[in-house]
């Protein structure tokens, strides 16, 4: 799918994000040829709103080339008319999981500056090829449906919103543009080291592509998993709303056939949806292997509640109170 305006102008609209009255947008830039080529055509989507485009470049400092790196990024984005761009440093020291705790301190780093700065909508380049290493990744961890629908083109993260709109464009259509339009990139020595799981997938996925599993059809499935995603979650919010009989900021007490009367998986999604009422800064929650046995075990008790014993997970208790059908989700 060859990158233009029109397809970029496209994938915007397909978003759903009303952008009327909205100043400035931020844009993520490492200086690869993905993010360069999505800082050009969302520039040039910017000047025709006149939105003010906040190009910003983080300095992880875990080579020693990044600050070089750095300054290359802001020479070539300062080519763009109106852009405001900045270099945003972290000092971490980490010995292990080092992609991770990065990819947490870039966010981290994005996140204070557009709360500075009034953005609420920060544009990341993750392109097809990406969507399909997180699908094989995932599926390597044992991710269910929600894992395996990929990423979403629009993710809440705390006080912001993730923007990609490149998930349908290949990693060689935005190299092929930046070719074309004269742009300059870096090149990620870490794309080359097999000590990270990404790398090893990528380099799977070629004996995987002559069985026909080619990036484009594993873009597809992520999609088709979220159009599911999708319908589920409907299901599982009106049948959460449903089954409150109380509800605080300390506590949720839902109706037990209210809740039981439906199938598992939406049974444990009317569950995840209580924790995040009650604990919605709490992160990643429980393991999905204990909810699973917490929903497993409320479903398969009998009448006497046999079979279901009160627990606490990610410092919430859960009980089963079977003389008023309910279930309470309190805080430790």
């Amino acid at each position: 799918m060859t990158l233009t305006d029109t397809l970029f102008e496209n994938a915007m609209n397909a978003l759903g994000i009303d952008f009327s009255g909205v100043k400035g947008v931020a844009v993520g830039v490492s200086g690869g040829p993905d993010s360069m080529a999505l800082c050009a055509v969302l520039h040039a989507w910017c000047m025709k709103r006149e939105i003010t485009l906040h190009v910003l470049h983080v300095d992880h400092g875990l080579r020693d080339e990044s600050a070089d790196e750095a300054v290359r990024v802001m020479a070539w984005v300062s080519g763009f008319e109106g852009v405001k761009a900045d270099v945003l440093q972290w000092g971490g020291d980490v010995d292990s999981a080092i992609q991770e705790e990065a990819r947490k301190a870039r966010y981290g780093l994005i996140q204070d500056y557009c709360t500075e700065h009034g953005i609420a909508h920060v544009f990341l380049a993750h392109h097809q090829d990406d969507q399909a290493e997180t699908v094989l990744f995932r599926l390597a961890k044992g991710s269910g449906l929600d894992g395996l629908s990929g990423m979403r083109p629009v993710q809440p993260y705390e006080r912001l919103s993730l923007v990609r709109p490149l998930l349908n464009v290949s990693k060689a259509e935005l190299v092929s543009y930046c070719e074309a339009h004269g742009l300059s990139y870096l090149k990620d020595p870490s794309n080359q080291n097999d000590q990270f799981a990404r790398v090893r997938l990528r380099d799977a996925r070629a004996v995987l592509e002559k069985e026909g599993l080619s990036s484009k059809r594993l873009a597809t499935t992520a999609a088709r998993m979220a159009r599911a995603r999708e319908a589920l979650d409907v299901w599982a919010e009106d049948r959460y709303k449903t089954a409150i009989l109380q509800k605080d900021t300390k506590h949720i007490v839902l109706n037990l056939k209210t809740l039981l009367d439906m199938p598992e998986e939406v049974v444990l999604r009317c569950v995840i949806k209580a924790i995040e009422d009650i604990k919605p800064e709490s992160g990643y929650g429980p393991r999905m292997e204990k909810l699973e046995g917490l929903v497993n075990d409320l479903i398969s008790q009998d009448s006497e509640g046999s079979g279901f014993r009160k627990r606490t997970l990610g410092g919430l208790v859960y009980e089963c109170d079977q003389g008023h059908g309910a279930l309470t989700i309190s805080l430790e």
